[in-house]
């Protein structure tokens, strides 16, 4: 889906006023969350940090290593000491990266998004000792909003940052949408890449991952009690932007009851 056209900062005061510095947005798989995070932290001048891109790059050195996903202590060293870094593209990179993922020196950017590294990465974030050594590098992130050589501000996108990464941020969006949605936005993306997966195999991975993020003892996938939950199920990016620019333009008294937007039905 192509981005959508610059938006008119005297319809969306967030553009131009002063916004919220630290932004969580959470939400299940392909529910939007980098691509509305990415055009949103454009907007704002904010540092976009997408901590899905940290999970996926650990199983992805855990499957090359070969560790297996059960094995939680070296799954947690592997975590603990893994030098992953997430970077704005570079000049010459074009082939339509929201950001560049590095391990160590080798750009993984698009071999973290490989069928095999999804269908593991679910299993793999469940473990707690995995969870925490992330969670650490995050906030660590997070803190550096406001300070020298920091950025001015942060949209951090994942699944537990309102919840447990930032439960003190300043606004919480969680986008969402229904698994068949979803699933079609995971299959578009992964056959404009050339990938062979079937729109049934992607749907029931995804409902797969939905249960294993859903029930995990920690950090498990829930809308932070104060977040406002926008449902995407056939918006256009564009709506979707104007809708959280326009929770992020309201004062925090008078933005929308948690669990719905705008004119969203609370079914």
């Amino acid at each position: 889906m192509p981005d959508p056209p610059a938006l008119d900062p005297a319809d969306h005061p967030a553009a131009a006023a002063a916004p919220p510095r630290k932004i969580a947005l959470d939400g299940p798989a392909s529910s939007g969350k980098s691509t509305i995070g990415r055009l949103l932290a454009a907007r704002l001048g904010y540092l976009f940090f997408d901590t899905g891109a940290m999970y996926r790059a650990v199983t992805w050195a855990a499957q090359h290593a070969g560790i297996p996903l059960d094995a939680g202590d070296q799954l947690t060293a592997l975590a603990e000491t893994l030098p992953v870094a997430i970077r704005q593209p570079a000049p010459a990179e074009t082939d339509g990266r929201a950001y560049s993922v590095l391990v160590g020196d080798q750009d993984v950017t698009w071999a973290i998004r490989e069928p095999d590294v999804e269908a593991g990465v679910s299993q793999i974030s469940a473990w707690p000792g995995v969870r925490s050594a992330l969670v650490a590098q995050q906030r660590k992130v997070a803190d550096t909003v406001g300070h020298a050589g920091g950025p001015p501000g942060i949209v951090m996108a994942g699944r537990d940052i309102g919840t447990v990464v930032l439960p003190d941020a300043d606004r919480k969006i969680y986008l969402d949408a229904g698994p068949a949605e979803r699933a079609q936005r995971r299959y578009r993306e992964q056959a404009a890449r050339g990938g062979g997966e079937t729109y049934a195999r992607t749907l029931a991975e995804l409902i797969r991952r939905d249960t294993i993020d859903s029930t995990r003892a920690t950090s498990p996938l829930r809308p932070a009690a104060d977040a406002v939950r926008i449902l995407t199920d056939g918006l256009a990016v564009d709506e979707v932007l104007a809708r959280v620019l326009a929770d992020l333009a309201a004062p925090p008294s008078d933005a929308p009851a948690p669990g719905l937007a705008g004119g969203d039905s609370p079914d």
